[in-house]
């Protein structure tokens, strides 16, 4: 992906230095392992923050917390495509009427204060709508690449601009419209909806991608693939596979791997944002 040149965005916040602490009993290691099989198989991210475990004493102070090179060029990257989201999402909102008001994005290391609540690594990658911040330990990249081998920088893009289809979910009316919804049915059925919440994230994901190359020309040969193979191996199917070798459908929060790539590559085709209302309408057998 070449963003040579492209500017970084003002709305991120770096408390790197502020965290380092880990899961007590366990290495920092371990918890990018649990860090990455959360967010994938994860449901509400607020309930899995209200759940999460105590941080021992070992934080790193703000005079110890070094960054290494490659730590540097993901805090870059990632603030860049944060960027080339806010600039997206502004023009395309803006053809229906609608301003777009940016989130905020937040780098942390170890564990997180939040709108939502307290939160360590374990997390993930996540969006909370409390705050309309989206939080990312960078270290979440290692783990992609070496527990599922989903790399690449357009696979990394894939994540992060993801959690900006929850914020831009949220900037719809959606988020809460389906959360409320969430909350009076059974776990079935909330589990379906969030799946469409997810297959929406991915969506919107894919149309930041659609215009982004339009504008810049930026993806190059290669990339999509890395992205369409991260979905891939982010299906609730796939992971659970993994895991305990078969799959739960009820159980489903994020979609299928079939699911995935499907929306993420419909929203990198069409750019057509009417077709989030098909992920709400459409029968939950044909998302």
């Amino acid at each position: 992906m070449k963003l040579d040149g492209r500017r970084t965005s003002s709305n991120v916040e770096d408390r790197r230095r502020m965290g380092g602490g880990t899961v007590a009993g366990m290495g920092i290691g371990g918890v990018a392992v649990i860090a990455l099989i959360t967010w994938l198989l994860g449901g509400n991210p607020a309930e899995v923050i209200q759940n999460s475990g105590v941080l021992s004493g070992n934080a790193t102070t703000q005079n110890e917390r070094t960054f290494t090179k490659e730590e540097q060029e993901l805090a870059t990257f990632s603030s860049q495509i944060l960027a080339s989201t806010e600039e997206v999402w502004a023009k395309v909102l803006a053809q229906y009427g609608k301003q777009y008001h940016a989130p905020k994005m937040v780098l942390y290391t170890g564990s997180v204060q939040t709108a939502c609540g307290g939160a360590t690594s374990q997390v993930g990658p996540f969006y909370c709508s409390g705050d309309r911040s989206l939080y990312i330990d960078l270290s979440f990249f290692s783990s992609m690449r070496k527990q599922l081998g989903a790399d690449g920088d357009f696979a990394y893009a894939y994540v992060i601009a993801h959690e900006v289809g929850h914020h831009v979910e949220n900037e719809l009316g959606i988020l809460s419209q389906v959360h409320a919804a969430m909350n009076r049915t059974n776990k079935t059925e909330a589990n379906e909806l969030s799946v469409r919440l997810e297959l929406m994230a991915d969506y919107l994901a894919g149309i930041w991608g659609h215009y982004e190359n339009q504008r810049y020309q930026s993806l190059e040969r290669g990339d999509i693939e890395e992205a369409l193979v991260c979905a891939e191996k982010i299906g609730d199917d796939y992971l659970q596979k993994q895991s305990y070798g078969y799959s739960v459908p009820e159980s489903f929060t994020h979609g299928s791997s079939a699911q995935r790539e499907k929306w993420l590559r419909l929203g990198l085709s069409t750019g057509d944002l009417t077709k989030v209302n098909d992920l709400l309408q459409l029968p939950y057998s044909q998302l």
